[in-house]
């Protein structure tokens, strides 16, 4: 018999123009035969993707500014974290780092190009720029079939951008880039507003200060009948959501400052130096929340594009030269692997605290969370500014699919970024022996 507090995974709290799905809790199981408790235990497999530019400091061994490499120092398990991955060094056992692979067919495009070719792995021939299906989207058309959301797409820029210097990761089947959302709060009512909700609650929700204040009320009648465990749960969640919609907002005006005038390869910040750090914060939240509540299982977050644009202008937060390719190109240069090291650090702090908040989230009644049932494969298409080679890359979660962590694989330059994808998408239970030019799946991660 079904009790009060037994709840379906698909609960949904719902007010005008807005429907809010639960995360998974614990009367979402209660009641079940033994058969079906097992059969519960095959939670969703998700996908998450991170792409930055401009590349990363990259010092000889013997140089002083070593500790400001993106590149761990060691080998395997016998690995030391610069200071750039530090933040990451409490999260190490769900986390892999790798040197040495990229896109063979990329290497001899411009430095600049490999933004729109991350995720795919192909050239793009001159005339045409034509490109194919990113790992993203494949994934998508296989996990998205029971979700609201097939995929999410987002960057720092939004659109498509121009070809060659893309602000969007994905790419349909045939090639097509897909826009990318870039606005927090169009990407918060793409995720809880309704899609079929009439014009009068498009401007409700539109003029509402809180998309949670109008399903506070159903909140209210639904927390009556769990138990105290599933009520806490809930009260944790709605605060998050109360969170991340006061930093959607904080982020939105500063979106809606006008960029100044000026050359656009030395933007200047016009405007609050902390609000990037709201801003690229309040992306991941979102993220969060949509694989916490499953409305998407598949994601691409494009954080900055090879362009001179807004995102160029992030390093400002920190204090320093507010021109991110700048920083890039001194690099090489004296005090340069410091400059740009710092803000791969800060950019590493995020992806940490993101990791974190999904391994801290339970999921299911094996002990697993969040990251457990999710890949999140985070880094970038350059090396050193301008260099196709040697990608910045790590792979992180997916211990529920046999993943192994906790090391620093190196890879000779023949092995094929493509190999990684395709460990990835077999992780993920979508069927693939290849992608573009893999040799194979990836050795050390399984």
């Amino acid at each position: 018999m079904k009790k009060p507090w037994h709840l379906d995974r698909r609960t949904v709290l719902r007010g005008a123009g807005v429907s809010l799905a639960l995360p998974w809790l614990e009367g979402m199981s209660a009641g079940l035969s033994a058969a079906q408790r097992a059969s519960s235990k095959d939670l969703p497999r998700r996908l998450c993707c991170v792409m930055f530019p401009y590349g990363v400091a990259v010092p000889k061994a013997d140089d002083p500014a070593r500790q400001w490499g993106w590149f761990p120092t060691g080998e395997g398990k016998d690995y030391q974290l610069t200071n750039v991955l530090r933040p990451l060094e409490p999260l190490m056992d769900d986390v892999s780092v790798f040197s040495g692979l990229s896109h063979p067919r990329c290497r001899t495009m411009n430095g600049h190009d490999t933004g729109d070719t991350f995720l795919t792995g192909n050239s793009l021939a001159p005339g045409t720029y034509k490109n194919t299906v990113s790992l993203d989207q494949l994934a998508a058309s296989h996990l998205g079939q029971d979700t609201r959301l097939a995929s999410l797409t987002v960057s720092t820029d939004g659109g498509i951008g121009p070809r060659t210097r893309s602000t969007t990761l994905s790419y349909s089947e045939k090639g097509q880039p897909i826009p990318a959302l870039a606005d927090p709060k169009l990407i918060f009512q793409r995720l809880f507003g309704q899609d079929h909700a009439s014009q009068r609650d498009r401007a409700r929700l539109e003029n509402s200060g809180s998309i949670l204040d109008l399903v506070l009320e159903q909140s209210g009648d639904l927390k009556r009948t769990l138990g105290r465990g599933d009520q806490a749960k809930l009260d944790e969640f709605e605060t998050s959501v109360r969170d991340v919609e006061q930093r959607v907002e904080r982020a939105q005006q500063w979106l809606e400052i006008p960029l100044p005038e000026v050359d656009a390869s030395h933007i200047a910040l016009d405007s609050d130096p902390e609000a990037p750090k709201d801003y690229i914060r309040a992306i991941y939240d979102l993220l969060y929340l949509a694989y916490q509540t499953d409305i998407t299982r598949v994601s691409a977050f494009q954080l900055g594009s090879y362009g001179p644009t807004l995102a160029r202008t992030f390093p400002g937060c920190l204090g320093l030269e507010a021109n991110w390719h700048s920083l890039a190109h001194k690099a090489g240069k004296k005090g340069g692997p410091e400059a740009i090291g710092k803000f791969d650090q800060f950019l590493a702090q995020n992806l940490a605290n993101f990791l974190q908040r999904m391994k801290d989230t339970p999921e299911g009644e094996d002990g697993s969370n969040l990251l457990d049932r999710t890949l999140v494969l985070y880094g970038s298409s350059n090396s050193k500014t301008h260099q196709n080679r040697n990608y910045p890359l790590l792979l992180a979660g997916g211990k529920d699919f046999g993943l192994k962590h906790n090391h620093f694989l190196r890879f000779e330059e023949k092995v094929p970024m493509s190999n990684l994808f395709v460990s990835m998408l077999q992780a993920l239970d979508v069927e693939a022996e290849s992608f573009v030019d893999s040799t194979g799946t990836l050795d050390g991660i399984s």
